[in-house]
């Protein structure tokens, strides 16, 4: 792989054409832009990141968390920008386009979640295996496809939104840039592979993309000139920057995470104090830290260092990988392959016994199997009724079916003939719902409450 490809400009959905220079507004700032004011981003304010429909405003919502991924991850490509520019004496190139294209990805890294976070998506595949509405519906489904819908993945229902969703009467979507759609897929492959086994690493665990956007995952994949993986042209080495966008999630959701539960009272000071020091080398570490008034503003001093120090670690990780992430041999996680990475796991490991499995938040999450099940059953059988019956659903169906919104159904309102795109449509309504409308919808439709909130 080469930059020069990796930094594609060009947008999918558009023919190919130069791009007149902007020193003020990049073709990549337009990309953030882009994403900032689409509705999938205003509604990540009402989606858990750790504690579902939380009663403290000083909690991270993922609208919060993802404007902090943004920012760190602006950080990491600036800073590995500036030495890459000048190690292939990329002329043409600013180097903050480097942070830009990391910060628009990272912007909409979680624009696929469903409500309840990643339990949202847990509960999504429960239904789905297990639900004898969803198996009636998989009856008429290819194994590819029943395969994006057996391994339900935020990260390809973000890619969905992208190319598609928003702005659906574009081709290509919000037609973002080639460069920031590489950078933004984590899991370049497909759920079903076809032929060929692939390696292991962190670029293969899940899937990045269905089968319904296969086509323009690969327009991606030509245009940024992405290594090929398999024979069947359904997986690729990542885009370099991914890992930069991974490593700025990294950083935020387990040192921001664990100051949310320092906040809450789920850890205790000294616990938060002893990760974040192991994480900031001798020289960086504050020598008047007992002078601040709290133990609250002490976490934000060490969680403000720490990021600092990690940012640093993780571009010279990458600076210092750059061959092997450009031949596709490199495929760890930067924050794993440091010398750091026994610290960043202890702190994973508190998190997961500790702030994790808090009883209300493991409460609302099992809450969320019930709800996001029942809403998918409620659906789904009134769009079955309607397939099975010519098209003439029985009196509550048709009531079901006119709740819809049109983009979930098709043209004139009536349910797509495809099993696969009926179901795409119900699961791009039901992943799209905040925490709260999910609530309150399955509340109506199951009867529980009729109240207007």
């Amino acid at each position: 792989m080469n930059w020069l490809a990796l930094l594609n400009q060009n947008r999918i959905g558009k023919k190919p054409r130069p791009a007149p220079h902007n020193p003020l507004r990049s073709e990549f700032r337009r990309d953030g832009d882009r994403i900032t004011f689409s509705t999938a981003f205003r509604r990540l304010q009402d989606k858990t990141q750790v504690f579902p429909l939380a009663d403290n405003d000083y909690v991270r919502t993922r609208l919060t968390h993802s404007l902090e991924v943004a920012s760190v991850a602006r950080s990491l490509g600036a800073r590995v920008g500036a030495v890459l520019c000048q190690r292939h004496a990329l002329t043409d190139i600013p180097p903050s386009d480097f942070g830009e294209i990391t910060s628009a990805a990272a912007l909409a890294h979680d624009l696929g979640n469903p409500p309840f976070g990643h339990s949202g998506e847990d509960a999504i595949r429960h239904w789905f295996l297990n639900s004898s509405h969803a198996r009636v519906a998989a009856q008429e489904l290819t194994p590819a496809e029943h395969a994006d819908f057996a391994r339900y993945e935020g990260n390809a229902q973000g890619f969905r939104l992208l190319t598609k969703l928003q702005m659906p009467d574009n081709p290509g979507g919000l037609q973002l840039t080639f460069a920031t759609l590489g950078a933004f897929t984590k899991y370049p492959r497909a759920a079903d592979l076809g032929t060929g086994d692939l390696p292991s690493g962190a670029s293969t665990k899940k899937f990045g993309f269905y089968r319904s956007e296969l086509a323009e995952f690969r327009s991606v994949a030509a245009a940024c000139e992405l290594l090929p993986r398999n024979s069947s042209d359904t997986a690729w080495a990542r885009h370099p920057l991914a890992f930069l966008v991974e490593a700025a999630d990294d950083i935020c959701y387990r040192l921001v995470d664990f100051e949310d539960g320092f906040r809450l009272g789920h850890l205790g000071y000294a616990t938060v104090r002893d990760a974040f020091m192991e994480l900031i080398p001798g020289p960086l570490r504050p020598t008047r830290l007992e002078t601040a008034h709290s133990d609250g503003r002490r976490v934000q001093i060490l969680r403000s260092i720490a990021i600092g120090a990690a940012i640093e670690k993780c571009a010279e990780l990458f600076l210092e990988n750059e061959a092997a992430l450009l031949d596709g041999s490199f495929d760890t996680p930067l924050i794993d392959a440091g010398p750091d990475r026994v610290a960043w796991a202890h702190i994973e490991k508190i998190s997961r016994e500790t702030i994790y499995s808090t009883p209300r938040g493991v409460e609302i999450e099992a809450a969320g199997f019930e709800v996001l099940g029942g809403l998918l059953d409620v659906f789904v059988s009134a769009l079955n009724d309607h397939a099975q019956n010519g098209g003439k659903p029985a009196p509550r169906s048709r009531k079901l079916l006119l709740l819809l919104p049109a983009e979930s159904l098709g043209p004139g309102r009536i349910p797509a003939a495809s099993a696969y795109d009926r179901l795409l449509g119900i699961f791009d309504f039901v992943s799209g719902m905040t925490d709260t409308y999910a609530v309150t919808l399955y509340k109506k439709v199951r009867g529980i409450s009729l109240a207007a909130r």
